[in-house]
């Protein structure tokens, strides 16, 4: 299905035209006409499946069909999300699909000077973009009021229950008018996101796109065992050989990050790090960079593994494996988005294996494996004689003990028959 065949505001399809959007995505395809006609909506979708449009577009159709102006300290559409980073991907989003309508667009979020936001509300606002706690702030200074919202999104709402946030969203929904339409987009429907949504939605729809951990079957696997000692050498002589520019690599650790970082630099390969000891704008600058190919290597741990949208991603390296089956499939969601080819590459050691196996198991297809020459992994066998004899210490130096004392104590009696002698 296409996007012209909804005969959407001329500004709009005008937006998605010069985005290079044409067909719809399934969550697109199965959102966008309830929510356009005021329906209360709780959706199942994975990131990278195209939702920030399934929710933005009809929001932007109906602000355009009944046209309101551009009130100080009044939005007509809140949207909720649980992090900083999730909020200023959204606040780029929405901006590009309304940049040919008179609309203001701001996002609100903590870890910046509280000041530059509340000028911005002053002056006046149509969509906002927060996070809960810096949306509690500017509630309690006066900044923002909720009283002619029209429009709720909750994005991520499994994440904002999982964070602590839903009672500070509750707090701030109590400020909306009783009468409004509210979309609870979620990547899972658990138990508590079904009892969130029948708390806030009014004879809701559900719209499911995606199964739990579900992956894109755009995105190809591959696996490269390689000894840990060697996982640098080999990303170099990948890089090299397949010419790879854009890639995204994960470690399990700050200190595996920054040390990848100085095996990278002797080969001359443009890279910076994106992870929880650097600061916000570190780690804004690293990213922004990256999206505007400066940088050809983005070193993150989990702290930039959701919510992190890079179009012409091609390839996610999973530098370690993470420690959850389920944090593989967030990580290798930056590529393969919205139909787009991506690959994901893990390097493996022998260690690691048994999370491979977790993960293979969790996706439900085994992961195909390529051995470069020169790139050898230990015996797995080995590792697991090395663990047995581990666990038989305790026991073999009970004996040895034993048989050192009895030593003494044999010993003993002779030099002491000695010096009587």
């Amino acid at each position: 299905m296409i996007f012209s065949s909804l005969d959407l505001a001329p500004e709009i399809q005008q937006a998605l035209d010069a985005c290079g959007y044409s067909e719809m995505t399934a969550i697109q395809e199965q959102a966008i006409i309830p929510a356009r006609r005021g329906k209360d909506i709780l959706a199942n979708a994975q990131t990278g499946t195209g939702k920030t449009a399934a929710f933005a577009i009809p929001v932007l159709q109906q602000m355009f069909d009944r046209p309101q102006p551009t009130l100080a300290k009044n939005p007509r559409a809140l949207i909720l999300t649980p992090t900083r980073e999730l909020a200023e991907q959204l606040e780029e989003t929405i901006r590009q699909y309304a940049q040919f309508m008179p609309l203001t667009v701001t996002a609100l979020y903590g870890g910046v000077k509280i000041s530059a936001q509340e000028k911005k509300l002053r002056a006046g606002i149509d969509i906002v973009i927060a996070t809960p706690g810096r949306m509690l702030e500017h509630m309690e200074q006066g900044n923002v009021k909720l009283n002619g919202v029209e429009f709720v999104v909750l994005d991520e709402a499994d994440r904002m229950l999982d964070m602590g946030f839903i009672a500070d969203v509750q707090a701030l929904l109590d400020k909306t008018p009783k009468k409004r339409q509210t979309l609870l987009f979620s990547a899972t429907i658990s138990q508590p996101v079904k009892e969130l949504a029948n708390k806030l939605l009014k004879n809701h729809q559900l719209v499911s796109v995606a199964k739990q951990n579900a992956i894109a079957d755009t995105v190809d696997h591959v696996v490269y065992p390689v000894a840990e000692h060697q996982k640098a050498e080999l990303f170099v002589e990948l890089i090299e050989q397949h010419n790879w520019f854009k890639v995204l690599v994960f470690t399990s650790t700050k200190a595996q990050a920054d040390a990848l970082m100085l095996k990278l630099k002797p080969a001359h390969i443009k890279a910076a790090l994106c992870h929880g000891d650097k600061s916000q704008g570190s780690r804004r600058r690293a990213i922004a960079d990256f999206k505007a190919d400066k940088i050809q290597v983005l070193v993150a741990t989990e702290v930039a593994a959701r919510g992190l949208d890079i179009q012409g991603l091609d390839h996610v390296v999973n530098f370690n494996l993470p420690y959850l089956a389920e944090d593989y499939v967030h990580r290798i969601g930056r590529t393969g988005r919205a139909g787009s080819k991506g690959q994901a590459i893990s390097f493996v050691s022998r260690e690691e294996e048994r999370t491979l196996d977790n993960i293979e198991r969790l996706i439900g297809e085994r992961i195909k494996r390529i051995k470069v020459p020169g790139y050898n992994v230990g015996s797995r066998e080995t590792i697991l004689n090395k663990l047995a004899e581990k666990s038989r210490p305790a026991k073999s130096n009970k004996a040895s003990q034993t048989r050192i004392g009895r030593n003494k104590v044999s010993t003993g009696k002779v030099v002491r028959k000695k010096k009587a002698k």
